[in-house]
């Protein structure tokens, strides 16, 4: 079975270290890595990852910006919103634009797989 791809948007090479190290031997890849929104939405248009992963506060456009302009080209696109700020009107704007989960900062191996599971249920 192929891993499924997913794109890493996060403006931190950290971040981006540590979820491919999470990732390992789990069924998902840390195939791509975006710093930021515009490259997001390029990098989605030709590689159509499995999943994204999100970051809200990056330079530029943000993570709400970009998803909602990857979503609105294709609105079957698989976002989970991934941010160290938990506040209410945040996660309710993810949800209003299609983002399929939400993932706080720091997180371990088990949250984010359950979070990527639960985004590629249909």
């Amino acid at each position: 079975m192929t891993a499924k791809k997913v794109m890493v948007v996060d403006d931190s090479r950290m971040v981006h270290l540590q979820i491919a190290r999470l990732l390992a031997d789990s069924g998902y890849e840390a195939a791509f890595f975006c710093q930021d929104g515009e490259s997001a939405i390029e990098t989605y248009r030709q590689e159509h990852p499995d999943l994204v992963t999100m970051d809200i506060l990056m330079p530029g456009m943000d993570g709400l910006e970009a998803a909602r302009a990857i979503l609105e080209e294709d609105p079957a696109a698989r976002i989970v919103i991934v941010s160290s700020l938990a506040y209410d009107d945040t996660m309710e704007e993810a949800g209003q634009i299609g983002a399929r989960g939400f993932l706080y900062k720091p997180f371990d191996r088990e949250t984010l797989l359950a979070a990527l599971d639960k985004a590629m249920e249909d």
